[in-house]
């Protein structure tokens, strides 16, 4: 085993997993004001309208075929009676289509963003760089799909797929990755440095939830008529000054 693939396929994906979780914990600690999207919709909603929904949905759609793909071993699917040409057929149809959105969003996000001097204005150095590695990730990610529909590049199932496992089981097995086709290396790589710089940009968005209006206490309307009528009074309507209903 060559020293290069220890350092690319074990060492380089726990740094870039420990860089992803405390990251995330000390942006969270320390810049909690800054955990957001910096949302530009009042700035310009026409491109935004049409380049969100492409993006989002086709990154979710994107993501869900990798949670398969990656984590779910060939003889589980083989087991339930999904063969391999049924389930590449399927992988290559959606991941095509989702990674065509999800790029074709992108695209619009990016000239939104260069294109309406607000956008830009809010944008930073770090969002900036971060548009870049994405954008070569889903670009190396649909070249595989496009090579997989064509018999290219091998199958991920067999290399990619168990050596993503091996990271998380503490088993590395770095060698399935040094057989991999180089599309596979190029996408895995961009992913780990996509995930590396993750906690300092506006990504972090993503692991945020409205929880917290499930919990909150009601927000208390007081009126100013002196005289509230005949009808009962809805709850959270107080007088102003503390008087009763």
């Amino acid at each position: 085993m060559k020293t290069l693939d220890i350092l690319l396929w074990v060492v380089v994906p726990y740094i870039s997993l420990a860089i992803f979780v405390v990251g995330h914990y000390w942006r969270y600690r320390y810049d909690k004001f800054g955990w957001t999207t910096r949302s530009t919709q009042l700035y310009e909603r026409r491109l935004l309208r049409w380049g969100s929904p492409l993006f989002h949905f086709g990154i979710l759609f994107a993501l869900g075929g990798h949670v398969i793909g990656l984590g779910i071993p060939e003889s589980w699917t083989e087991a339930v009676g999904i063969g391999e040409t049924a389930y590449h057929a399927v992988a290559v149809g959606i991941g095509a289509i989702a990674g065509a959105c999800t790029l074709t969003g992108l695209a619009i996000l990016i000239y939104r963003r260069r294109t309406v001097g607000p956008v830009f204005s809010a944008t930073t150095k770090n969002d900036k760089f971060m548009y870049v590695v994405l954008t070569a990730t889903i670009l190396f990610g649909l070249s595989n799909t496009v090579l997989g529909a064509a018999g290219v590049g091998g199958s991920y199932r067999e290399t990619v797929s168990p050596w993503f496992r091996s990271i998380f089981l503490f088993q590395p097995e770095p060698e399935l990755m040094a057989e991999a086709a180089l599309g596979f290396k190029l996408h895995a790589l961009s992913a780990l440095l996509l995930f590396a710089i993750w906690p300092f940009t506006r990504l972090v968005h993503v692991f945020s939830a409205p929880i917290g209006y499930f919990t909150r206490p009601y927000i208390v309307y007081r009126s100013r008529d002196t005289q509230l009528g005949t009808r009962p009074t809805a709850r959270g309507w107080d007088r102003v000054g503390g008087g009763k209903r």
